[in-house]
């Protein structure tokens, strides 16, 4: 089985200027992608996807290869990383080289580390499905959830008025680090979130998103309590 990593650095950050390699405790918040995908040994091909020459110079110093640079149709902001891996598939296809397994990480993933991405290929072997997706359920059953209608606070599902939260079924998200898929049947669903999918559960404390600066500062105070664990 042929695996590769693909991490998925394009240049443009609207929210945070340059934000694929800005410096998270100490140096660029890229190379945690890239270190926890080499130092899982897994993976026949490492590589960054991006559009910008100064990342994929940071990239092959953190262990990447840069095998060619994104189309400017997949550099845009609204092309979608199902966008981005399959032509990252199709040019190493190309090029001779097909991979049985994927792994796409984002480059603002610093909780992504060897040990979990070994740990969900397995959970993924196991199962015998396409493809894995890291999930984290929501800290407040969104069944309970209020909005707001002409100015009145109104529950969003009445009919859950008098549940109780913990007799509620859990509900989950995606926490955006990292998907393992079978390239077969993505090349064929051409989207991650369909066909036969399994969860892998992580704990809330080693989630965050990061889309402000706000968002940044917690993300350093949740990767060094995941450390001190």
């Amino acid at each position: 089985m042929k695996k590769i990593a693909i991490i998925t650095a394009r240049g443009g950050s609207k929210r945070i200027p340059r934000k694929n390699i800005k410096d998270f405790l100490g140096k660029p918040i890229l190379a945690y992608s890239i270190e926890a995908a080499v130092r899982s040994g897994m993976f026949d091909e490492v590589m960054v996807s991006t559009d910008d020459e100064e990342i994929a110079e940071i990239a092959k110093t953190y262990g990447a290869n840069v095998p060619f640079y994104r189309s400017e149709k997949t550099s845009g902001d609204f092309a979608t990383t199902n966008d981005v891996l399959l032509e990252v598939l199709e040019e190493y296809e190309k090029r001779g080289q097909k991979f049985d397994v994927g792994c796409c990480i984002y480059p603002t993933a610093p909780f992504v580390t060897a040990e979990k991405l070994k740990d969900a290929y397995n959970k993924l072997e196991e199962s015998g499905a396409d493809t894995l997706i890291p999930v984290v359920s929501f800290s407040y059953p969104p069944k309970r959830a209020l909005v707001v209608r002409e100015g009145k606070l109104v529950f969003h599902y009445p009919e859950f008025i008098d549940s109780r939260s913990q007799d509620l079924e859990p509900e989950y998200h995606d926490i955006g680090q990292f998907y393992f898929f079978k390239t077969e049947a993505f090349k064929v669903n051409k989207k991650l979130m369909l066909g036969d999918i399994v969860p892998y559960v992580v704990d809330e404390t080693e989630v965050q998103d990061i889309d402000n600066l706000s968002d940044w500062k917690i993300a350093e105070i949740k990767y060094r309590a995941m450390l001190e664990k």
